[in-house]
């Protein structure tokens, strides 16, 4: 590390140039070949991926969007089959029809078929609109043109709305804001904690440069895997929040150097060679959590895990090559004007930590039984509502009440219907892909209106199930007919159409047909999830009997939790796999057994203290609306998977940045009770500056508008203040501070057998103090029986 500090030290303008060399050339390859993000959450071999693969290929020429226009009168007013209103939308449709990207527009008035899509008391209306490609690929200005043609209609009592994955394109969040909010308090807490304009702006320009970068080749990543949409925003997260703290430990170091009387070439070195060291070790642990989702073997996994992993790789590649530079061309201006006038006139003041930060220190190891107790309780409460955690499906009645879609969708669902399903413990979370509305197109979604009483279509319209059949021959075809029937008496099925109906539009074709359910409930529901498998293990079945035939229920419900149910069963082997690594890298760090089954403890509360809180404001919907985050709803299936990675990789960040400087005192000295208190006192103030930086930026995010972004930001910034404020701050030190000298046990024979690793080295300038006075040390009742 000090070879490669120097390096970038003595050509740090070649350094500077390759940086922005790399960033430019990023982002001319991300323009030339566009985006290419996909929210594909099929699971190959799971029963909805099956039915997909076969609709998608009987029916290739249905592969397009289908969305949804919906207008809505009053009671009271005329309805929407008045000649007026007819008039004013046929007119709208036509207009619709001709713009590009359009394949085909079907509506309610044409033909006997339409009036399905009238609702029974004759004041909402829909027309399905099919886009010639699928929502991933189309560009935000076909959609966001359907948009503008169908609300231009709208007026004199007449409300249209506009719902559908593709329509979701045109309420995509702009997330400068929430860069720009996060960035500029992080630069307020960097100017307050050095006193120096160009040492507060270093850590942001370098995380700024290697975020940039990596969002850049992020969208190019998308082009030769699958990426989701939000994994840009995602990895701009985690990469601002870790980027600007991890450069901040290694300026925080240069300073001390230089007030130390180094040149500035030697403080950046040596800041450097020793922080930089932890920086690389702990940017290793985050990659390594990130990375370890790919043993879920799920596409859409791996492209998140991969490309937040590219972030945390960048912003460690910044904090030892483009920042040394940087901090060697502003020479001493890393210090404060009051700073520069001491170090003129000689004096060099003493970095022995004082202040609060010794003060607490010296509190916690008095009262470590009290605090830790206290500590261990508020992390208890916290995470007591995980245990309600429901995964579930996501539509567009979780979007933020003033959005299209959401109005759409309540339109379409009715109001008194939607909302007291939606609105309940059941109801569902974010629509990670715009989907819901109008996913199915067509005629399908209509035969809801055969049995919907009141206002709109009732709640199943919005989330149909789609059962695919391959048929062999007449007695399957008899037998689908016979599942037709048993579907229509089926508990919980509002209605059915399909290739039996006397006036059905269902597809069909050769040996494969499609039979559309309509659930009496919302997508979100948990009873819609049970029909689905009361239809899998006992409807199907009956009807499958003696036969050759071969249905899969397939949908949105069936899709996600056919998802949920495959990232559940392997959620124990992802679990133990990241924290068996995590424990095996400060094993080899710090050569304890106690320091990673308490760092693994450790991460487990702020993990779950963490899904506490999301599950109080996301599923529970305390405050989600006020946020502008929509209704209550269940947890995205791949919420889990994605936290836990996230939150095990920063939690190391501050377990080895908080332990590494008390593992230095305990090899110089053998004092537990000075190492935990030397140690809490050094690193708190830049571990509690770093944290405030951390949740600025996660928190910014929830402005962001975007409901997935901000579950991750509202969890992430939640499980940083936790971890720095009462696991590194309280729960930790008292724990040590209990344990005495079995923190660093290490049993004989392990000891000989790992390989020597060294975070973060003492400094040249200091000799180990140990001998004489770590023998007297070690006779002490404290350590007796510690090795």
């Amino acid at each position: 590390m000090a070879a490669l500090a120097r390096w970038c030290l003595k050509r740090r303008l070649v350094v500077i140039v390759l940086w922005l060399a790399v960033l430019a050339g990023a982002a001319s390859a991300a323009a030339a070949a566009g985006s290419a993000y996909s929210n594909d959450y099929d699971v190959p071999g799971t029963e909805s991926a099956r039915a997909a693969a076969l609709a998608a290929k009987a029916f290739p020429d249905q592969a397009g969007d289908g969305d949804r226009v919906v207008w809505h009168t009053d009671p009271g007013r005329e309805p929407v089959r008045s000649a007026t209103v007819e008039a004013r939308m046929t007119g709208v449709l036509d207009r619709i029809a001709d713009l590009p990207g359009v394949a085909a527009v079907g509506s309610p008035y044409a033909g006997p078929d339409g009036a399905r899509q009238i609702s029974p008391d004759g004041h909402t209306a829909y027309a399905t609109v099919t886009f010639e490609r699928p929502a991933d690929d189309l560009p935000a200005s076909q959609p966001r043109a359907v948009v503008d043609a169908a609300k231009a209609a709208a007026g004199g009592g007449l409300q249209v709305e506009a719902g559908g994955s593709a329509i979701a394109l045109t309420e995509k969040p702009d997330t400068h804001l929430s860069e720009l909010i996060g960035i500029a308090v992080a630069a307020v807490v960097l100017f307050v904690a050095f006193g120096s304009l160009a040492a507060s702006l270093l850590p942001i320009i370098t995380a700024v440069v290697a975020v940039g970068t990596a969002t850049l080749g992020i969208t190019l990543l998308g082009h030769v895997m699958t990426v989701a949409d939000f994994a840009p925003m995602l990895g701009m997260l985690i990469g601002l929040g870790v980027g600007i703290d991890y450069a901040l430990f290694i300026v925080t170091r240069h300073r001390q150097g230089l007030r130390a009387g180094l040149s500035v070439p030697e403080a950046a070195e040596r800041a450097v060679a020793t922080t930089g060291r932890a920086v690389v070790f702990a940017g290793g642990t985050v990659c390594v959590a990130l990375l370890g989702m790919l043993i879920l073997r799920l596409s859409f996994l791996n492209g998140v895990a991969i490309a937040a992993s590219l972030t945390v790789v960048l912003t460690v590649a910044a904090s030892v090559t483009l920042l040394p530079a940087l901090l060697g061309t502003i020479g001493l201006r890393a210090l404060s004007r009051r700073e520069r006038r001491r170090l003129a006139a000689g004096v060099h003041p003493s970095e022995a930590p004082t202040g609060l930060a010794a003060r607490w220190s010296g509190f916690v190891e008095r009262h470590p039984r009290l605090l830790g107790g206290l500590a261990a309780a508020v992390m208890l409460v916290l995470a007591l509502p995980t245990l309600s955690l429901h995964l579930g499906t996501s539509d567009q009645g979780n979007n933020p009440v003033g959005s299209t879609t959401r109005q759409a969708y309540d339109l379409l669902a009715g109001d008194g219907a939607n909302g007291d399903d939606a609105g309940s413990p059941d109801a569902g979370g974010p629509d990670a892909d715009g989907g819901g509305a109008g996913a199915t197109g067509g005629g399908s979604n209509g035969a809801a209106g055969e049995t919907a009483a009141g206002s709109g279509f009732g709640p199943g319209v919005n989330g149909p199930l789609t059962l695919v059949a391959h048929l062999d021959g007449a007695a399957d075809r008899v037998a689908l007919s016979r599942l037709e029937d048993a579907l229509r008496d089926t508990e919980g099925i509002a209605s059915v159409q399909g290739p039996a109906s006397t006036d059905a539009t269902a597809p069909s074709s050769g040996d494969t047909s499609v039979i559309t359910v309509i659930p009496e409930t919302a997508p979100q529901s948990e009873r819609t999830s049970e029909l689905v498998d009361r239809l899998r293990t006992e409807v199907i079945p009956a009807a499958e009997r003696g036969t050759s035939l071969e249905v899969y229920v397939g949908g949105l419900t069936a899709s996600y939790d056919d998802f949920a149910e495959v990232i559940v069963g392997k959620l124990p082997l992802f679990v133990g796999v990241v924290v068996g690594l995590g424990c095996l890298l400060l094993l080899l760090a710090f050569r304890s057994v106690g320091i990673p089954v308490k760092a693994a403890l450790m991460n487990i509360a702020a993990v779950a203290s963490s899904f506490g809180v999301i599950v109080t404001v996301f599923q529970w919907g305390w405050g989600s609306e006020f946020l502008g985050l929509g209704r209550a709803g269940p947890i995205e299936p791949f919420l889990p998977v994605i936290m836990i990675s996230v939150l095990f990789g920063l939690s190391m960040d501050y377990q080895v940045f908080l332990v590494s400087r008390m593992y230095e005192e305990w090899r110089e000295t053998g004092d537990n009770r000075r190492a935990v208190r030397v140690g809490l006192a050094e690193t708190s103030r830049v571990i509690n500056s770093a944290a405030v930086i951390m949740i600025a930026v996660f928190a910014a995010f929830v402005l962001s508008g975007d409901r997935i972004i901000a579950m991750f930001g509202i969890g992430l910034a939640v499980a940083v203040a936790l971890d720095a404020f009462v696991l590194r701050t309280l729960l930790v030190p008292a724990l040590m501070h209990l344990l005495g000298g079995a923190n660093w046990w290490l049993p004989g024979w392990l000891d000989r057998w790992l390989p020597r690793l060294s975070i973060e080295p003492p400094e040249r300038a200091e000799a180990p103090r140990r001998g004489k006075e770590l023998a007297q040390r070690a006779k002490a009742p404290e350590h007796a029986g510690a090795p």
